[in-house]
Parts: C-alpha cells; sequence; structure tokens
C-alpha cells in the first residue's frame, strides 16, 4: 500500500554499524560513546547477547550495532536484510589501510549506505592521519578534505578527542538522508542478535525499521514465530512497545530465530504460521556436501557465545578455498564446551573451535584424556588464520618436479638386471647425484629411474655442467640405448597454502 507523505510519516534514529581492521579499535569507539563503561579491550562485547545499544546526543538517539565484525554484517545483508542505516569505517592512524579495512569498504559499498571516516589511534605520535587518507584515495574513499563527499574525523577514543564530532557528523548524515517511519505500518525489522537462555527460552535481539512492536504481538521470520511475552530496551528494562532503531529483546519465540532474518509483525498465528511455511522449503538448500575419495579433511567442533558470532564464523569459512582439504564442520552449537562435544570431537577426530566462551577445569582436563584439542578465541580474524593454518598442517605437500638438466647417451658400458652404466654428455643445464631420471626415445619418454652415482674420468664427481662428459650408474626398468635423452629432474615438495 502506498504512503503518502502524512503526519502518519516521523523521523526515525539512525542506526550505525562500525566496521575496520582488527586491532584498529573499532570495540573502544564504541566504548568511547557511550555513558557508561562496558569493556576495556578489542575483542570485548556491549552486554551479554545484546548485540546493540543506544546513547543520546543533542537530545537525539543513536543506535550503535555491535557485531562481531565485517562478516556478520555480510551476513544479515545476504538475507536480505537492511540492518544500518550509516556506516562508521575506523582506520588506526599509525597503520593505515589494512586487508580488513579494504574488505570492509567493500561491504559498506555493496550495503550502499553513507559512510563516515573515523581516523582513530590520532594520539599516537607514530599517527599520520593524512597518509591515511591518501591510501583511502586509493581504494576509492575520498574523503572531504581532499575534495572528496566522504566525511572524516580524527578521534582518539583513548582520549575521547573527536568523540563529540563524530556524533555530531551521524546526527548530520542522518539528517540529509531523512531516515522515515510510518507509525500505522505493522512492526517489521531485523534480527541482530539471539540465543538460548537456560532460563527464559529463545530470545532475540531485534532492530524495528518500521512500524510498532507491542507486547502481545504475533511476530515471524522465516525459520520461526511467537507471541511477545517480554519486551526489554538495551539495559534490560522493561517496556511495553519498541519503535523503529531502538535495540529491543523479545522473549516469546518458538525457536531461536536465526540472526539475519527478517521478522514482522502478523494480526493472528494462522497468518504467520503461512509466511513460515511459503519459506522454509529454501532453508536447508545446499546444505549436503559429499566427500570426494582420497582428500584429506579437517573437521571441526564450533562453539560460540551467541548465534550470531557462529553464524558469521560458519559463512566465513565456507569461502574457505576446499580443493585441496575439506573443512567439515561435524556440528555447531552456542555456549561452554561440554562433555559431549569433546566426545563428539574424539570421535570424529576433530578439533573443538571456540569464539568468546570458556572451557571448565574439569572439561579440559576430560578433553586431555581424551587427546582433544580444544582453542579458544576472542578476535574473528584471529580464528581464521589459526583454521588456515591447522588446514595447511593437515594437507599433503604437493610434489613439484623440477628440471635441472639433459644428458645426451654416447655409449652404454654395462647392463646388469636392473643396473647399467652410460656414458654420455650434459647437454643443457646441469646433473648430479641422486636425482630422478626420464629416459626418452625419438621424442618418446618411454620410463624413469634414478641416477645412482656420478663420474668424470673414473672419480666420483658431486655435478657437471653443460659440455662435459661423464659417466653415471642408471637404476630403473627402461633400457637405455646410445642416442637416448635422459632428463635430469629433482620432486620438491610444498606445502599447501589455504
Amino acid at each position: 500500500m502506498a504512503i503518502n507523505k502524512s503526519q502518519n510519516l516521523l523521523f526515525r534514529s539512525p542506526a550505525v554499524v562500525v566496521l575496520g581492521h582488527v586491532d584498529h579499535g573499532k570495540s573502544s569507539l564504541l566504548e568511547a560513546v557511550k555513558d557508561f563503561k562496558i569493556t576495556e579491550k578489542e575483542s570485548g562485547g556491549i552486554t551479554q547477547h545484546i548485540g546493540a545499544y543506544e546513547v543520546d546526543h543533542q537530545g537525539k538517539r543513536i543506535t550503535f550495532i555491535d557485531t562481531p565484525g565485517h562478516e556478520a554484517f555480510s551476513l544479515m545483508r545476504s538475507r536480505g536484510a537492511s540492518v544500518a542505516d550509516i556506516a562508521i569505517l575506523v582506520v588506526a592512524a599509525d597503520e593505515g589501510v589494512k586487508p580488513q579495512t579494504k574488505e570492509a569498504i567493500s561491504h559498506i559499498k555493496k550495503a550502499g549506505i553513507p559512510l563516515i571516516v573515523a581516523i582513530n589511534k590520532i594520539d599516537k605520535p607514530q599517527a599520520l592521519p593524512e597518509k591515511v587518507k591518501g591510501e583511502l584515495a586509493k581504494n576509492e574513499i575520498l574523503v572531504e578534505s581532499m575534495g572528496g563527499k566522504v566525511p572524516s574525523v580524527e578521534v582518539s577514543a583513548k582520549t575521547k578527542k573527536g568523540i563529540q564530532e563524530l556524533l555530531d557528523l551521524i546526527l548530520l548524515v542522518a539528517e540529509m538522508e531523512e531516515f522515515k517511519w510510518n507509525k500505522e505500518t505493522p512492526g517489521q525489522g531485523v534480527v541482530i542478535e539471539s540465543y538460548l537462555d537456560q532460563r527464559r527460552g529463545p530470545t532475540a535481539t531485534v532492530i524495528l525499521r518500521d512500524g510498532v512492536l507491542k507486547n502481545g504481538d504475533i511476530i515471524a521470520t522465516r525459520s520461526t514465530l511467537g507471541k511477545t511475552k517480554i519486551l526489554e530496551d538495551f539495559q534490560g528494562n522493561s517496556i511495553n512497545y519498541g519503535i523503529p532503531s531502538m535495540p529491543i529483546v523479545v522473549l516469546g519465540w518458538e525457536e531461536v530465530p536465526q540472526v539475519g532474518e527478517k521478522f514482522e509483525v502478523y494480526p493472528n498465528t494462522e497468518e504467520a504460521q503461512k509466511y513460515i511455511e511459503k519459506k522454509e522449503r529454501k532453508k536447508d538448500e545446499g546444505a549436503v556436501m559429499f566427500l570426494e575419495e582420497g582428500k584429506r579433511v579437517l573437521n571441526l567442533v564450533l562453539k560460540a557465545d551467541v548465534k550470531g558470532s557462529l553464524e558469521a564464523i560458519e559463512g566465513m569459512l565456507k569461502t574457505f578455498p576446499q580443493d585441496r582439504v575439506i573443512l567439515r564442520i561435524i556440528n555447531g552449537d552456542v555456549g561452554d564446551v561440554t562433555e559431549g562435544d569433546i566426545k563428539l570431537a574424539d570421535s570424529s577426530k576433530a578439533r573443538i573451535i571456540g569464539f568468546r566462551i570458556s572451557s571448565s577445569l574439569a572439561m579440559k582436563k576430560f578433553a586431555e584424556r581424551q587427546e582433544v584439542q580444544i582453542i579458544i578465541f576472542d578476535v574473528i580474524y584471529d580464528l581464521a588464520q589459526a583454521v588456515k593454518t591447522l588446514m595447511e598442517k593437515v594437507s599433503e605437500s604437493e610434489k613439484i618436479r623440477v628440471d635441472i638438466g639433459k644428458l645426451k647417451t654416447l655409449i652404454v658400458f654395462k647392463t646388469d638386471k636392473n643396473r647399467q652404466i652410460i656414458g654420455g654428455r650434459v647437454i643443457e643445464g646441469e646433473i648430479k647425484k641422486s636425482v630422478l631420471i626420464e629416459v626418452s626415445r625419438n621424442e618418446e619418454v618411454l620410463g624413469r629411474g634414478k641416477l645412482v652415482s656420478l663420474q668424470k674420468e673414473k672419480k666420483d664427481i658431486e655435478k657437471a655442467k653443460k659440455g662435459e662428459e661423464v659417466g653415471i650408474l642408471y637404476e630403473g626398468d627402461i633400457r637405455i640405448e646410445e642416442g637416448d635423452i635422459l632428463v635430469i629432474y629433482i620432486e620438491e615438495k610444498r606445502k599447501i597454502k589455504i
């Protein structure tokens, strides 16, 4: 139904996502704009399982989305969810553009949302903000001070310098974009975090994009539905309703919804059920993976703090090339490591990879007895690099043939079973002891053998160069004849890089 600009349309607070390279200060920057302290290090979260918070600035509200990284942001987008209105790209003033900075730029461009650059760590003596701007320009991000259209601000999450200006910029961009919502539209939005609360049941944090969400509403995503029993703001206070851009903790789901799913408010359960039935056919498409015979496999059991983290990690691991090593996730779940996880890893010869979880002393000792490896990370980037290293360790080394020389057979001195003494001239490169030989006759490869010993003028030598005449002891099944060309080569083992 078309909506005319009328009294039903209201201005909506902006929802902001903060992206950038690991250790460039994303979480520190988030902390700096809050009116209370939550975390002290880059790997920390907002409040447990919430995933977003609001701040007041100049009498207006700004919502900051805290994801485990641009992997989760991308995951939400892949499910068709518009999760943020504005992106903050954090770049460290002392390090500049890094690989994950480029990835974040790519995600922001694909999302098609306004961008603000925050050049962080400006307090450091090594800070070179102008150099950072130049590197950004090479990646097609031209800031206003260099004649472009992208606003930027120099900040220090440590000293709080520039934080006021950053918040001002966010409100300015929001005012120019004119984000609006309709109070008469049924509530609809995005799931940004979800998990199973052992005491309260399936729980999700949502952000409304339009309409109102009230206590008692029937809501549904493509995977589950529910009737809202409890609504809370990001600080855990009970509320009767929520409006767009406001992080809302929702209880009352039948099952835990997936992060990145859209949700809508329906007039009754029957209508909500139709939505699920229409979508659920696509739910498990592409889930089956067949294992090719002879390939190496790395089995993993994944454990994460919340479902959003788990899905982000699973999505990231699926992008790893698997032409040499198959990466197989035996099971993925939220919560700390359990005895069941260790038994599963033991039976499937898997490693347990954890993200922002813990493993009790009892579980660590049990894992040691079962010879199961548990590795826990606080940063997704570190987890990714560790999995790549594991894949490289289980991969077979490639044998690469390297031709080093050629010898033309001039005379066959002696033949005895599978050995021959040959006289010949080096016509290309060089030859040396303990190498391999490929026998060619009339440009046709007959077979292979090996060079056992090398002599010149009846004296053992280590190698011979082009133009020298030598004698060799050849071992192989093929009988060498005068005029045959012997290609001398070695095989090098090279570890596969993932």
